[in-house]
């Protein structure tokens, strides 16, 4: 996993590490897991006029990237809003709980082996009006999970698409609640507000302990604070269980036994003596079920798993699957 700390404004973050790729040869358009298409090209024009709406600083970081990169920044652009809307492969699970002096969220990322030394921890701290923030991501500027001043931490998990509209995909989705929100309650606001592209879910949490889960994709937004009455957690993998979202899920796709994930996050939290970090640490790693025990043959397995800690302010992270490398802290980001 690299690691990044970009400063300065959008553009100019986008500039350097899109240089210093350069200057170590590492092409980003030779290290796509999928086809650039024209298809995908003439969809990520149909959201440009959207990003450049509602987040206009994101288009100035992938304009300085394509510039360090010295490449077309269409076929960039192509690349990262289609991303999500036209996904290769659904994955990942997420969680939250608060409970007593206990606040945390839990992310599993789970992804493509060929690809994982790619993956990226960043550190974002700009000068043009967003807040900074910690997270995660397979994906260049786009991010999956993370955690920002405020301490508002969200995580991401796809769900294949019935249907895309010009919009926000998830991995921009999340970062965006990132640099603009400091709470659950201001994030669930602009989710409601924002043109949506992809499907995804969506695992909020804030040191307040309010939870969110939302399930949302271009045509619907769906949102529960807790799945239990007794306490309070909410859970997601790479499908919807919402009643209202049960009619946009596809059927016969590959989502890596999400529905098994599901179940094993969901019965660990329900039946829970103790919601803390060790609980949480467990869970990731398989000790409740299955939800990282992938053969890695087949190409696929976690590549990180974290948690956040939002009473403690700490953040803890796998850089693998987190039944075989161990948690360490990440001490360099403080909110």
């Amino acid at each position: 996993m690299y690691h990044a700390h970009f400063r300065g404004t959008h553009y100019e973050a986008g500039f350097r590490w899109g240089s210093l790729l350069l200057k170590h040869q590492n092409i980003i358009l030779k290290n796509i897991p999928f086809e650039i298409t024209q298809e995908r090209i003439d969809y990520a024009l149909s959201c440009l006029p959207i990003y450049k709406k509602y987040y206009p600083e994101i288009i100035e970081e992938i304009q300085g990237l394509a510039d360090g990169q010295r490449c077309d920044v269409r076929v960039l652009q192509a690349v990262l809003f289609s991303m999500y809307a036209m996904p290769p492969t659904c994955n990942c699970s997420c969680f939250a709980f608060a409970a007593g002096e206990e606040i945390l969220l839990g992310r599993n990322s789970d992804f493509l082996t060929e690809i994982e030394k790619l993956n990226l921890n960043v550190i974002y701290r700009l000068t043009d009006g967003a807040y900074s923030f910690n997270g995660n991501t397979t994906a260049f500027v786009e991010v999956e999970d993370g955690v920002n001043e405020y301490g508002l931490a969200v995580g991401l998990t796809s769900v294949y698409p019935l249907e895309r509209k010009p919009g926000f995909n998830a991995g921009l989705l999340l970062r965006y609640l990132l640099e603009k929100c400091k709470t659950v309650s201001e994030a669930v606001s602009c989710l409601h507000q924002l043109p949506v592209a992809s499907a995804q879910t969506l695992i909020l949490a804030d040191m307040s302990g309010k939870l969110a889960l939302v399930e949302c994709d271009s045509e619907c937004v769906e949102v529960i604070s807790s799945w239990s009455e007794t306490h309070s957690f909410v859970c997601a993998t790479n499908a919807f269980h919402l009643a209202r979202m049960a009619e946009y899920n596809s059927v016969g796709v590959d989502n890596w036994f999400a529905e098994s994930r599901f179940q094993t996050l969901l019965s660990a939290l329900q039946n829970a003596k103790n919601l803390d970090l060790t609980f949480a640490k467990k869970l990731l790693s398989g000790d409740y079920g299955f939800l990282c025990q992938y053969d890695r043959n087949t190409g696929k397995d976690t590549v990180w798993s974290v948690v956040y800690d939002l009473k403690q302010h700490k953040i803890y992270r796998s850089e693998g699957n987190p039944r075989h490398r161990s948690f360490k802290e990440d001490a360099r980001f403080h909110f």
